[in-house]
């Protein structure tokens, strides 16, 4: 999905996937996902498939982490963008390209400040380097990394104090912004009104952070969606109720099930079961 979105919005960068190199090409069958997947970002969107050998770890979090680290060995490229997959991209970014030369460049993890200042690793802008990569995997091996260490930890510890730091409010939108009713640390001052509509046109970038709800190709549990989905905001006066936030980010939720659906043909996974967390929980968003 975030191939078809660079494909459509004119992107003119190369476009690359690194994958697991026991999936193949071959469609065996009409249940061959994975395969039907890969071909599809490779003819439909010219997507240049990398195979790479991903070490077996009983740790999923450090599968990813390695995963992610492994782009740095693209050494062809000048500069490299790592995107999420959990994101919807409303802009073209070829413009970061056109940045001063930085080893990495990233955004700032908004939503903890001002008691953690700390990086994201939602979206990385970097120069590849092979010894930086072997670094990077050195430090995400599971006898290396420290318990609940994960990627973004070990890049903050790496380039914390020295990355380039691109703007939040362009590029770092959490879809969790609708559901709060603070948005200081978003729009980095006090005087300014939120305005949901117009920070949505602003944004180049919406990456879907929501907890405890799930992430947007999973059905949401219909004794927490209520709850949890922006409220509209009471009326004054004869001026009726403001529902932009609600309406905004169910948009975003609806546009991404449907463009999953209609360029993957893939439906949501089913709900999980629903606990509401103990009161005064919070945690971070990732």
């Amino acid at each position: 999905m975030v191939f078809e979105a660079l494909s459509r919005l004119g992107s003119k960068a190369d476009r690359i996937l690194l994958y697991p190199q026991e999936w193949d090409l071959e469609i065996e069958s009409t249940s061959d996902r994975d395969s039907q997947l890969l071909v599809i970002a490779r003819d439909r969107y010219d997507v240049k498939l990398l195979p790479v050998v991903i070490p077996k770890a009983d740790d999923d979090a450090w599968n990813g982490s390695f995963t992610k680290f492994m782009a740095w060995e693209q050494t062809q490229y000048d500069r490299v963008l790592h995107l999420d997959s959990d994101v919807t991209i409303l802009k073209q970014l070829d413009e970061l390209f056109m940045l001063p030369s930085a080893p990495v460049a990233m955004l700032r993890a908004y939503w903890r400040l001002p008691s953690v200042r700390q990086l994201t690793s939602l979206f990385i802008l970097f120069e590849p380097d092979e010894m930086e990569a072997q670094q990077l995997m050195v430090a995400a091996s599971p006898n290396v990394r420290q318990k609940n260490e994960y990627d973004m930890e070990i890049l903050n510890k790496f380039y914390g104090d020295s990355a380039m730091v691109l703007p939040h409010r362009q590029f770092g939108l959490l879809s969790g912004e609708f559901r709060v009713d603070d948005h200081r640390n978003y729009l980095g001052n006090t005087h300014e009104r939120w305005d949901p509509e117009r920070v949505l046109r602003e944004a180049s970038l919406v990456h879907f952070s929501d907890w405890p709800i799930p992430k947007p190709w999973i059905m949401w549990p219909h004794n927490m969606i209520q709850d949890e989905m922006p409220k509209c905001k009471l009326g004054i006066g004869a001026g009726g109720d403001d529902c932009r936030d609600k309406k905004a980010w169910l948009g975003l939720y609806d546009d991404f099930r449907k463009r999953r659906k209609d360029i993957c043909a893939l439906l949501s996974a089913p709900a999980p079961e629903w606990h509401p967390p103990p009161r005064n929980t919070t945690e971070a968003s990732d």
